[in-house]
């Protein structure tokens, strides 16, 4: 069984520590906040193992040392961002399966948001760690990759199964569902999960972790193939990543 403990950290970042219940390994998700995983490992009585990346980024990765240093832990990270994020001890490639204890994770390709950016995904646990790839109601800005990258990687997410219960890095679901409203307002779906959202923040509480069946049918980022979003994009003939570079496009200026 896999254990979780999500960590609000910085301003709006999640970190994770996981933990196989079976034998007591135990893995830091990213590190946004070493000081915050480290008491919280504390207060778990859990002892750091390892630390997965998803990518590069400071708020992502800039805890590694100290908590390597505090635990002796060894990092795993996406094999064409390991330059960047330094002292890997494991780089991954998508394709790849990673252990914690008895349980298994596939590294699944999510690029795009950078150009090596990884998922963890626990078949057995249909537990994903999207990292900034996908979030509640949106997807990581394109800081390097293309929109046909991020769209084929969003595919990829998209194609798990709808039981699948995703853990993402940012709390940024009240802004995406303003968004999501605005270009595909008349989804029933999205209006009931974007009062839902209002009253959970309102609440003090978080809207992560979140099933991805009703982000199939609510968020815009995986809905390139639906016919009223492509519609009123004006885009009914247009290919898969095109529609998605617009809403992406559409986003970045909202």
């Amino acid at each position: 069984m896999l254990e979780i403990r999500q960590i609000a950290c910085l301003e709006d970042n999640y970190g994770f520590l996981i933990r196989c219940s079976k034998t007591g390994q135990t893995a830091s998700i990213d590190t946004p906040d070493a000081k915050a995983l480290t008491q919280e490992a504390g207060r778990a009585g859990w002892h750091i193992h390892e630390i997965w990346n998803t990518h590069h980024h400071w708020d992502h990765a800039g805890g590694n040392a100290d908590i390597a240093q505090h635990f002796g832990a060894r990092i795993t990270a996406p094999a064409a961002e390991a330059d960047k994020i330094g002292h890997v001890d494991t780089p991954v490639s998508p394709g790849d399966f990673v252990r914690l204890g008895a349980l298994q994770a596939e590294v699944i390709d999510t690029g795009g948001h950078t150009l090596g950016h990884i998922a963890y995904w626990f078949e057995s646990e249909r537990v994903l760690f999207s990292g900034d790839a996908l979030f509640a109601l949106g997807c990581g800005r394109l800081f390097e990759g293309t929109a046909q990258q991020a769209q084929a990687g969003l595919a990829r997410l998209r194609a798990l199964p709808d039981d699948t219960i995703v853990y993402c890095a940012h709390e940024y679901t009240a802004a995406n569902a303003r968004f999501a409203l605005s270009i595909d307002p008349d989804n029933a779906a999205l209006q009931s999960y974007g009062t839902e959202v209002e009253a959970t923040r309102k609440a003090g509480k978080a809207t992560v972790p979140f099933p991805l069946d009703r982000e199939k049918s609510t968020n815009p980022f995986l809905r390139w193939d639906d016919t009223g979003l492509r519609r009123r994009l004006g885009l009914e003939n247009a290919s898969d990543a095109d529609v998605y570079a617009a809403v992406r496009s559409a986003k970045d200026q909202f």
